[in-house]
């Protein structure tokens, strides 16, 4: 068997690993003139860390990643509304860990020339349509392979072959700010804090496990939203963001514990994306061709859950091509357990996910509270936080018994 993959993201290089773990030939095919660390900070959580840990890069993460051991959630006034411990400290058999998005790309783009070969990945090929069992390429290039593998982002062109209509994201209007400082540690050096509300909020977690003693590499979010009136700028990791677009609302965001401004202001970079997905589609599927990661599922960037989502897609899809009888019967396999449990969580992200006990606070408690527990109870704290596990695939119960998805090899 062999598999072309369109796009050398976090989703398509981690399927390409898998897929050789299983024994299938792979081609991967990026559109990119060069493969690049760019981005920022993102999360992975611990289902995903069981799997790129099977994968046998549970070193190279705990290396190049801060394992987190707790997430907050404030209120604006820098109130405390929600703590627990993450990874390890909450029961987990994984770790879960805040890593910068580039560093992850680079240790995944090693991992595959070390183990495929140096000319797997082929970049400046730029996908444009596929029949099925074959892709053709912009420059009029052709490949074919038992099948294709769409990983190739929010703006994939064989999605949008199956779906002509569909048009642009979906802006929901907010945008976010997102950027790298070195800053003084907080709250033990180890901890993901999300403060605010939906309407204007602040995300930050430390990303570098070599960070000096009593400093850290924070990645930050600082997010708005808009009335309606024009549409933004275009989406694009890439682009450069203005400190003056958003820095005068969080100018009194210091906390005492958390100084927001003068993390934005001592930013390396900064840069603006607005917040988007698209609706859930009703299928994945062309012949053998299948969609992946953003190009399948492309979600709010809340709960911390869209690059832990593309690496359970690529898992999944390699057991499937592995243990079915067919090609068509492994994707149809794949899309039936994927597409239904990541079209719960585009839906659930829609809904501020787990952030809604922040809303809550807001709308009930706009100028603080004495406790929390006056505002929300504890059962209603905690059935937020634990239905939002269950829905996006990480309750400890079920993950620590679930069964692996490391495939037999083929052949």
């Amino acid at each position: 068997m062999k598999a072309i993959i369109i796009g050398a993201g976090i989703g398509g290089l981690t399927t390409a690993l898998s897929l050789h773990a299983a024994g299938i030939e792979v081609e991967v095919h990026e559109a990119a003139p060069e493969l690049r660390a760019v981005g920022v900070g993102i999360n992975l959580l611990p289902h995903a860390v069981r799997e790129l840990s099977e994968l046998g890069l549970a070193e190279d993460l705990a290396a190049a990643g801060v394992a987190t051991e707790a997430l907050v959630y404030a209120n604006r006034h820098g109130q405390e509304i929600w703590r627990e411990a993450r990874g390890l400290g909450a029961g987990y058999n994984w770790p879960q860990y805040s890593i910068h998005r580039g560093t992850l790309l680079t240790l995944l783009e090693t991992a595959v020339l070390q183990r495929l070969g140096d000319g797997v990945i082929r970049t400046g090929h730029r996908a444009a349509s596929s029949d099925g069992r074959s892709v053709v390429f912009a420059d009029g290039a052709a490949a074919s392979a038992d099948v294709i593998i769409a990983a190739d982002g929010i703006h994939s062109a064989l999605r949008a072959q199956l779906f002509p209509d569909e048009g642009p994201p979906i802006w929901n209007r907010r945008v976010l700010w997102r950027g790298i400082t070195e800053a003084p540690s907080y709250l033990g050096g180890r901890t993901m804090v999300m403060a605010g509300h939906g309407d204007q909020k602040f995300v930050c977690y430390p990303i570098d496990p070599a960070a000096a003693p009593g400093r850290s590499l924070i990645n930050w979010i600082a997010e708005l939203r808009f009335p309606e009136g024009p549409e933004w700028r275009r989406e694009d990791w890439n682009r450069a963001g203005d400190p003056a677009d958003f820095l005068p609302r969080f100018e009194t965001w210091n906390f005492g514990w958390l100084d927001a401004p003068a993390i934005i202001r001592n930013a390396s970079q900064i840069f603006e994306y607005p917040m988007v997905d698209r609706d859930p589609v009703d299928r994945w599927t062309l012949g053998g061709m299948a969609l992946l990661g953003d190009a399948a599922h492309p979600m709010y960037p809340i709960g911390s859950n869209g690059a832990s989502q593309a690496i359970l897609d690529a898992r999944t899809l390699a057991w499937q091509l592995a243990t079915q009888p067919s090609v068509a019967d492994a994707l149809a396999a794949y899309e039936a357990e994927r597409r239904p449990a990541t079209t719960r969580l585009v839906l659930a992200n829609r809904g501020e996910g787990p952030e809604r006990v922040l809303n809550l606070a807001e709308a009930r408690a706009p100028d603080g509270f004495a406790t929390v527990t006056d505002v929300i109870s504890q059962t209603e704290l905690s059935a937020i936080a634990d239905g939002y596990k269950q829905v996006a695939g990480f309750d400890r119960e079920a993950l620590n018994a679930r069964a692996s998805l490391t495939p037999p090899r083929v052949g």
